[in-house]
């Protein structure tokens, strides 16, 4: 198993576990020096699947893999009552 820095991870297309394609990664969420959760910037295609929000934490117990890609899981797909839309730049 090969140890991924964040910086490494940054931008990585995220993937959910049925394939779909979902968007990239953003930025991690620490807590207490460990990964609490990824803010992920959502894939136009998908935006309407959420609500239009640009982008979601996704939290990390819900990442089942990361290497050249991210997988996670379709369950941490948020719904459209428990939306956090995440805020910046978009």
């Amino acid at each position: 198993m090969r140890i991924k820095k964040i910086s490494e991870v940054i931008g990585a297309r995220v993937y959910t576990d049925s394939g779909e394609y979902f968007g990239e990664v953003e930025e991690a969420n620490l807590n207490e020096s460990k990964i609490d959760g990824w803010r992920i910037r959502v894939a136009g295609n998908m935006m309407s699947l959420i609500s239009g929000a640009r982008g979601v934490i996704i939290p990390h117990q819900f990442v089942k893999a990361i290497s050249d890609i991210f997988v996670i899981s379709k369950n941490a797909l948020p719904s459209s009552e428990g939306l956090e839309e995440v805020p910046g730049e978009y």
